[in-house]
Parts: C-alpha cells; sequence; structure tokens
C-alpha cells in the first residue's frame, strides 16, 4: 500500500495550545479478551511511531483500564480529541461519549467521528482480505465469490447504514463482488443466515470481512461462521494508523474548543 506523508505531518490546530497540541486520546470499548487490549496497545505505537511528540493515550468505555475518565483525570488542564476506536454512529458514539467528556470538566474536549465509513477503512479491510488468502487479481470468472462483512451490529439505524455503506465502498474495492452486511449482534442477518442466503444464490466462494478493530468475542464468532477465507481484524493495518490521525486531524480543524473548562458547552461530536 502506498503512504503518503501527510500521515506524519500534523495539520494547524485551531483547538488547544498551538505549543502543546491535544492529547490524541484512543476510545476503545474493552474486552475481556487480553488479545483485544494488546492489539489496541500495538495501534498506538504505531501511531506514535507516525506522528512523533503527539500525546497518544489510550481509555476505555468499559471492561479494561484505563477507563476513559481515568485517561481524561491525567490531562487535567489540558485538551484532548477523542477519536473513538468504534465502526460507526451507534449509541456509544452518540451518548456514552459526550456524557464521559462532560464528566470531566477540567479537560477541553473535542469527540472525533467514527473510523466508519471511510475509503482508510476500505483499505485495511482489502488489505486484511488479502493476508487472508483473496486473491489480489480476483479470480478469472469469479460469479461464485462473496464478502459477508461482519460487523457487532446495533440497533441504532444510523450505525446500520455505516455498516451498508462500507459494505458498498468494499464492493466497489473488490471490483463488484457481492459485500453483505451482517451482524453477530442486535441486527439481522446474521453471519451464518448471510452465508447461507449467498449460498443459495449460488455464491459458493464467501470470505468473511471482519469488521472489528480487535480480536474478541464477536469477532471470533464472525470467524467460526466462514466457510473459508475469514480475515483477521482490522488492528494496527498502515490504513488503521492513518484514519486514527486524518479523524484527529479534522477534528482539531473543524472549530473553536468545545467540552469542559471555562469555555465548554457540550462536548462536540465531530463529523468528518
Amino acid at each position: 500500500m502506498q503512504r503518503t506523508r501527510q500521515s506524519a505531518r500534523p495539520v494547524p490546530h485551531t483547538f488547544g495550545d498551538l505549543a502543546r497540541p491535544p492529547a490524541l486520546v484512543a476510545v476503545a470499548h474493552g474486552s475481556r479478551d487480553p488479545r483485544a487490549f494488546r492489539t489496541v496497545t500495538r495501534l498506538l505505537e504505531r501511531v506514535r511511531e507516525t506522528r512523533p511528540g503527539l500525546d497518544v493515550r489510550l481509555g476505555h468505555i468499559e471492561l479494561n483500564e484505563p477507563l476513559l475518565p481515568q485517561t481524561l483525570a491525567g490531562l487535567s488542564g489540558g485538551s484532548a480529541v477523542l477519536v473513538p476506536l468504534l465502526l460507526g454512529r451507534g449509541y456509544h458514539v452518540k451518548h456514552d461519549l459526550p456524557a464521559l467528556a462532560a464528566g470531566a470538566p477540567a479537560v477541553r474536549t473535542r469527540i472525533a467521528a467514527p473510523l466508519g465509513p471511510h475509503p482508510l477503512l476500505v483499505e485495511a479491510l482489502y488489505g486484511r482480505l488479502l493476508e487472508a488468502g483473496w486473491p489480489a487479481g480476483g479470480r478469472p470468472g469469479g460469479s461464485g465469490d462473496a464478502v459477508v462483512l461482519a460487523s457487532a451490529g446495533s440497533r441504532d439505524p444510523e450505525s446500520a447504514a455505516d455498516t451498508r455503506r462500507t459494505a458498498r465502498l468494499l464492493s466497489e474495492r473488490l471490483g463488484g463482488v457481492p459485500v453483505v452486511a451482517a451482524y453477530t449482534s442486535a441486527a439481522t442477518p446474521t453471519v451464518p443466515d448471510a452465508v447461507r442466503a449467498l449460498a443459495a444464490r449460488g455464491y459458493h466462494r464467501t470470505a468473511v470481512a471482519s469488521y472489528f478493530t480487535a480480536p474478541g468475542r464477536f469477532a471470533t464468532a464472525a470467524a467460526d461462521a466462514s466457510p473459508g477465507i475469514a480475515a483477521a481484524p482490522l488492528g494496527d493495518h498502515p490504513a488503521m494508523v492513518r484514519l486514527l490521525l486524518h479523524r484527529y486531524d479534522h477534528a482539531c480543524a473543524e472549530a473553536a474548543p468545545t467540552g469542559g473548562g471555562p469555555a465548554s458547552g457540550a462536548p462536540l461530536l465531530a463529523t468528518v
């Protein structure tokens, strides 16, 4: 994959002290699977390597430490951009993150847009499929090929719309191969149902693309449902590193600071 210099070079900030840019606080959901914490830690190490000098921290919504309130407490008097390691506009992004940010009034905060949908996210999905054995040039006469985009799922209709849009973008990236959004909880179709439905339509070589930032119970269940290729979670793929910095930079540049502190209002959710 071609890498750009832009990912390593910060944009001018309108939020925070020019001498000390706001911290990038990556917000992970949290998981009982120890591989999830290790994966997110590796991702943030890559972000630090790409943007030396940037204060990069981690906070979890639940299940793992540090929890987000702990991370924000360590930034008292400063500013931070919360970058959700989440893939759509679900409950955590719309409700949990603003509430947690508002609970840290000593920190000026902005909330970046979730990671998806975005072309860089599609590049990471495509890269993971190639690593799992998907042919880079496609199969000659591969009319029997299809992909299931396996997601955690949400009852929020905007989250489902985001996942379906990512499925369309991935289909385009794969040269028109059908990509069906499916879910491991909270929404339908399930991953096994999507695989069966594709087989009934004549698609007998179906791969599962893992629409998860890190390993965990849902990602494992999705992979187990694959009849063939099962891609790894997105993890520390280079496109993920670029995407985190892209979300951070745009949240910094988009508007004046909001959140905690003297100039506070409700923490602002960016839309880039």
